[in-house]
């Protein structure tokens, strides 16, 4: 039965669904990171360009977001649980596939098992999950979920870095497969979200066919996926190579997987200050605040090279990126009607993640034709621009945010 818009749905079983998805997606984002601090190592021993093994991380981007859309369809039709066990057991056999050595397992293990059919069946399905739980403070909730990216940072590459060191990348990453599957006995507690408030008749949120910010609605959604792809390319140059960079400098492995784990760390104790600022502000207000300062710390990994100045810009770099994905999903809860949200969400993260991937492979690319990170932090900067140039017209065309409140509870 639906709820009248004097109550909300909000509850302690609210916040316990969006912890216990916290807790999944801390396990399930640990998944690619190997790819990301043993790159190296890996590289050696397949005795190949940085290059290849860099597009490893890129179809995990690209599968996530990608497999976002018909899991998001397939959730809503089978059950949560299903789907995310499919991907828990999915993402194991791509990590134990990967371990075994060769170039093309480690792309078909990433690209199709951990991303696609893996973290694909997990995050977006998931992010609409939660959304759902929530009508007066969703932008917090969907930050806190979204942080379990940056929790998996803090803690898994250097556990992995020191694995490494001991077994080699190949016994880490059948390890790790197997520690994903801790997943499967969390799914036993999610429960059947709410149903949505009745609004009030001359209190209703957007309806199917509205114009979206004076564009017809999927004119709208173009223009937030190229902003969500150009944000997110210079995202993913320090996320997939930081550790290669400070070997690069001369910076011991082991401070490189710190220095990651610390830009994470500090992602993750900013995201809940990104996520109350969407519930004021609205999702597309907190993605320019947040592109922003990403453009400024982007452009100070031109400029530093010793190690102390390098955990400074990190730390600062991951307070800057931390709430764009999640805030760009409150954008879409705020603009469209809570019933598209099963497509639209996962399309715009598929976006994003395309992003991440090619910013992760071109990255590489550049290194390998320059021998230097310099072009590809460059590229990094110039995307950041387009993504603020984008939001900043977007922005420019939003109703005041009183006009939105409702929108949000729809």
């Amino acid at each position: 039965m639906q709820r009248d818009t004097g109550d909300s749905i909000e509850s302690r079983t609210s916040w316990r669904a969006a912890f216990l998805t916290l807790a999944i997606l801390s396990l399930s984002f640990g998944s690619p990171l190997l790819a990301v601090v043993g790159l190296r190592d890996i590289q050696a021993a397949m005795h190949t360009d940085r290059s290849v093994i860099s597009l490893a991380s890129s179809l995990v981007w690209i599968g996530n977001g990608v497999g976002g859309i018909p899991m998001g369809w397939l959730a809503d039709r089978i059950g949560i649980r299903k789907t995310v066990a499919f991907g828990t057991l999915s993402m194991t056999a791509g990590m134990a596939l990967s371990s075994t050595g060769s170039v093309w397992a480690l792309y078909v293990g990433h690209g199709l098992l951990v991303g696609f059919l893996g973290n694909g069946a997990i995050y977006a399905p998931l992010m609409i999950y939660v959304s759902r739980w929530f009508d007066r403070r969703r932008g917090t909730a969907l930050a806190l979920i979204s942080s379990g990216q940056y929790i998996a940072g803090m803690v898994w590459p250097s556990i992995m870095e020191v694995g490494i060191k001991h077994v080699g990348w190949q016994a880490v990453m059948l390890g790790y497969g197997a520690i994903v599957l801790a997943i499967l006995p969390l799914l036993t507690l999610l429960r059947q979200p709410p149903d949505p408030l009745v609004l009030a008749p001359g209190r209703a949120g957007p309806r199917p066919g509205d114009l979206v910010l004076g564009f017809r609605p999927n004119m709208a959604m173009v223009l937030i996926c190229i902003a969500s792809f150009c944000c997110c390319v210079p995202m993913a140059i320090p996320s997939s190579h930081l550790v290669a960079f400070c070997g690069d400098l001369g910076i011991p492995a082991s401070h490189g997987a710190a220095m990651l784990s610390v830009m994470l760390a500090c992602a993750f104790i900013s995201r809940q200050f990104w996520g109350a600022l969407a519930d004021r502000f609205g999702g597309l207000r907190t993605v320019m605040a947040g592109s922003a300062l990403q453009a400024l710390a982007i452009g100070c990994f031109l400029l530093t090279r010793d190690e102390a100045g390098l955990f400074a810009v990190a730390s600062a770099f991951g307070f800057g990126f931390s709430g764009i994905i999640p805030s760009y999903s409150v954008a879409i809860r705020d603009l469209y009607p809570s019933k598209e949200a099963s497509w639209r969400i996962p399309t715009v993260l598929m976006t994003a993640m395309s992003g991440m991937a090619f910013g992760s492979w071109f990255a590489g690319k550049q290194v390998d034709m320059f021998l230097s990170y310099r072009p590809a932090f460059g590229s990094g900067v110039a995307f950041n621009l387009l993504n603020l140039a984008v939001i900043l017209f977007l922005v420019s065309r939003l109703a005041p945010r009183r006009h939105l409140t409702m929108a949000a509870a729809s």
